[in-house]
């Protein structure tokens, strides 16, 4: 198998790819969420900011990288199921990460202003991205509209999510089981400008497996005759937001359950931008025109977890169903039906 030349990969050659760059998108995600949680302490950020802007957009850059290279190699269907099949399966995540938590429910435990903001940020941009195509196709230098406007309202809504960690204007009643965030002793962490470095390099790995498992994907979706859709809405979006499902778990074993809510959110509101990201690096038009409906019930469905996660950090239930709250229930029923609806079309 000549690495350099994916266009000569067979099929067992693409999976032996995508098994490994998803092994390397594990093992990076698993290390870079206590490199995260220390930054957050040593900067003074805190869990919530820290988890949606270097934790969701660390995580999230294996799953970017592949999003833009596919829509650069023409594949559009790919590059946007993969980031809305994304943003799905992190949500999915959280009730995984919900079931590890046994004292009371996540949404209860972890419930912050700033993590209610940011799902709150999630549901809007989700919300253009499901309009988009039905506005004109028309566009700028390639670009549509509604690319800009959803790069200004993340960079604003994360303005508004520090906003509310630093001057909240309310805050949820504390219980016996919410567990604040609090800083870590600082004494016993790396100093700040190793803990940079060591960021920055996991985020390249992270970029790299992310960029080679593109033609792997492509490879994959071309010899078993699946759409790019499915492809991208299951196989690249599981393997690329591997980080989330390590990182959520791992933060909650380790107490931090803020990180844990805040990464999965953060992360899924930063993974929006890879539909923004892929329209620029679109050349034929507006990648949003070029959404299978497919790509679009993932949308609606993902707007639909969303927006019952944001019904559970509001009404904060203790105790649900065995170990997983209610809302938890419900997202991952929404999700199988999903699967279930993408695979029959596939099928038919």
């Amino acid at each position: 198998m000549d690495i350099l030349s994916p266009e000569t990969w067979s099929l067992f050659d693409s999976v032996v790819v995508f098994a490994i760059c998803a092994l390397a998108i594990g093992v990076l995600g698993t290390r870079i969420t206590g490199i995260v949680d220390q930054l957050a302490d040593r900067t003074g950020l805190g869990e919530a900011i820290a988890g949606a802007v270097l934790l969701g957009a660390s995580t999230s850059l294996s799953g970017s990288v592949l999003s833009v290279t596919a829509a650069w190699n023409g594949h559009p269907e790919l590059a946007v199921s993969n980031a809305l099949g994304g943003i799905a399966v992190q949500t999915l995540f959280l009730v995984v990460a919900d079931s590890c938590y046994r004292r009371a429910n996540l949404e209860h435990a972890a419930a912050s202003v700033p993590n209610m903001l940011q799902n709150a940020l999630l549901i809007t941009l989700l919300g253009l991205i499901l309009l988009a195509p039905l506005l004109p196709d028309m566009t700028l230098w390639g670009v549509h509209p509604v690319t800009p406007v959803l790069l200004a309202l993340y960079i604003y809504g994360i303005h508004l999510v520090r906003g509310a960690k630093l001057y909240p204007m309310w805050r949820p009643s504390p219980t016996r089981e919410t567990r604040e965030d609090t800083p870590d002793d600082l004494s016993t962490m790396a100093s700040l400008p190793r803990l940079t470095v060591e960021f920055v390099l996991l985020m390249a790995g992270l970029g790299l497996a992310g960029w080679t498992l593109e033609p792997a994907a492509t490879n994959i979706a071309a010899e078993t005759g699946l759409s790019q859709t499915a492809v991208g809405a299951l196989l690249t979006a599981i393997s690329t937001s591997l980080p989330e499902l390590v990182t959520s778990v791992a933060a909650v074993r380790r107490g931090a359950l803020t990180l844990a809510v805040g990464g999965i959110i953060g992360g899924n509101a930063f993974d929006t931008l890879f539909t923004a990201a892929s329209d620029i690096a679109y050349r034929p038009g507006s990648i949003y025109h070029a959404m299978s409906e497919s790509a679009t019930l993932w949308v609606a469905l993902t707007l639909v977890m969303s927006s019952i996660l944001m019904m559970g950090l509001i009404r904060r239930q203790e105790q649900g169903l065995g170990r997983i709250g209610a809302e938890s229930v419900a997202i991952m029923v929404i999700y199988v039906l999903g699967v279930v609806l993408l695979l029959t079309e596939n099928g038919a």
